[in-house]
């Protein structure tokens, strides 16, 4: 996956992040769907950037990008911060 289509799927992931906080704070609050999803937009979002390092580290290793595959949550929500 190129970079643009990692950009563009983080635009449209933090698009829906902050429609839904916007809802929240109309005073409808956020049901626990959106709960759900916000905490599954958080989960993608980490995995695109992810992606992206990945792919920065083997350009910079000389490498192929395109071989960088993107992790599962279960690896890249485990991450230290």
């Amino acid at each position: 996956m190129p970079d643009d289509d990692v950009f563009g799927r983080i635009n449209s992931l933090s698009d829906e992040e902050e429609h839904l906080w916007q809802h929240a704070g109309d005073g409808h609050g956020l049901t626990a769907e959106e709960h759900e999803r916000l905490e599954a937009i958080k989960v993608e979002l980490d995995r695109a950037y992810d992606l992206l390092h990945q792919r920065a580290a083997r350009r910079a290793a000389g490498l192929d990008p395109s071989e960088a595959e993107p992790r599962p949550a279960e690896i890249v929500e485990r991450y230290q911060q």
